[in-house]
């Protein structure tokens, strides 16, 4: 009965990825059959701490996280939880040998996010690191499968894929944290006059982040490979999109890619995996 359990929990873990994100579900989905639940687990942890910062306003928010951040680790020690987002992000976590600290890191931005509406440049990169590049680092755990000289080797690479994705999201998302949120991640920038030069200075350090991604997703093992590519394809497209808005449009919509181009990103990727144009 004990497998049934773990079953059971696993199945949430995959739901709230699906539920949350679709570009997310259908990425891993192209993930070897081995990595595709470890991922999901991963995925399910950040979601809900994500929802906590985010979304429950009407609740004391810094008590709710600060008890997921104390029932997470409870589960990380005792290998099982009633909680079954952290029942399985505990399994992963044990199976892998993943390293606390990126756990605590990924907190400290969590915590961040309840009081901090503006952050400087220094700020800045701890909040990227710790919401974004600790969240590659734990899946390139998944992906090296216990090659830790791999791991090394990879981990500059994770973290700028990391941060690729989460600087786009804060673009697409502009309208939701600044007006909603009363948020402004992006250090330096007044987005009540936010001009094309803030967006192009912007938008050259997240292709430098891509570039240098991308490096490393050609090396990762075939099992990793194809999904993790899918995911840049997809941000790189929705990055490519906002590039083309102009800076006032960026406050006033979220910039989306539609299905029909998500499904034309897996044929194009799958095409390039079958005539070995990946890694």
């Amino acid at each position: 009965m004990m497998e049934l359990f773990h079953m059971v929990c696993e199945s949430c873990s995959r739901t709230t990825t699906e539920r949350y994100s679709t570009s997310f579900s259908s990425a891993i989905k192209l993930l070897h059959q081995d990595l595709r639940q470890p991922i999901f687990n991963i995925y399910g942890l950040v979601r809900f701490a994500d929802e906590i910062v985010d979304t429950f306003h009407e609740f004391d928010k810094s008590v709710l996280l600060a008890e997921f951040k104390k029932q997470a680790y409870e589960a990380i020690d005792r290998k099982i939880s009633l909680n079954p987002i952290l029942h399985s992000f505990q399994q992963t976590v044990n199976a892998y040998n993943i390293d606390h600290e990126l756990i605590e890191a990924f907190f400290r931005s969590m915590e961040m996010d309840l009081d901090k509406k503006a952050y400087d440049h220094q700020g800045y990169v701890e909040y990227i690191y710790g919401s974004a590049e600790v969240v590659g680092l734990m899946c390139l755990y998944v992906f090296c499968e216990g090659d830790r000289s791999l791991y090394e080797r990879l981990k500059s690479s994770a973290r700028s894929l990391g941060a690729a994705f989460q600087k786009v999201n804060f673009l697409r998302d502009l309208k939701a944290d600044f007006k909603q949120l009363d948020r402004v991640y992006f250090p330096g920038c007044d987005f009540t006059n936010f001009t094309a030069c803030d967006k192009s200075k912007i938008e050259a350090d997240i292709q430098q982040d891509f570039d240098d991604a991308y490096k490393g997703i050609m090396q990762l093992p075939v099992k990793a490979r194809f999904g993790v590519y899918v995911a840049y394809k997809y941000y790189l497209s929705l990055f490519k999109r906002i590039k083309r808005c102009q800076p006032q449009n960026i406050l006033v919509e979220r910039i989306r890619i539609p299905n029909y181009s998500k499904a034309a990103i897996v044929v194009r990727a799958g095409v390039k995996n079958q005539l070995g144009m990946i890694g």
